[in-house]
């Protein structure tokens, strides 16, 4: 078994043509091991290479009214007035801490999505 570092495109596609080989391999032998190891490999990889960032706050709690069936009112509890949370969308307020806890606990939102 000759499994190496996945570095780069070439490496990548080298994994995958492993993987290919390797797809009827069976569970506990040496060829199955292998596959998982492979298999390993190319998550990390492609975890790295095509990561998907958390959302801005704004795009995080529209994504959630929507989900939800929400509006600004509804949103106005969280922000202490519909004034607020218009102003917060228009991009005139930011997100207090007491806000974003709000927000995180209320709506479920994640706090990396609030805080980016």
């Amino acid at each position: 078994m000759n499994i190496f570092p996945i570095k780069n495109d070439y490496h990548y596609h080298a994994a995958l043509a492993e993987i290919d080989k390797l797809m009827d391999a069976g569970l506990n032998t040496p060829e199955g091991d292998a596959l998982d190891v492979w298999v390993t490999l190319i998550e990390s990889y492609e975890a790295k290479l095509f990561a998907i960032s958390a959302p801005d706050s704004i795009n995080a709690i529209k994504f959630r009214m929507e989900q939800q069936g929400l509006g600004l009112n509804d949103l106005a509890i969280y922000f202490g007035s519909l004034e607020k949370t218009k102003a917060f969308f228009d991009g005139r307020m930011q997100l207090t801490l007491e806000t974003t806890k709000k927000l995180h606990q209320g709506l479920n939102i994640p706090l990396e999505s609030l805080i980016n």
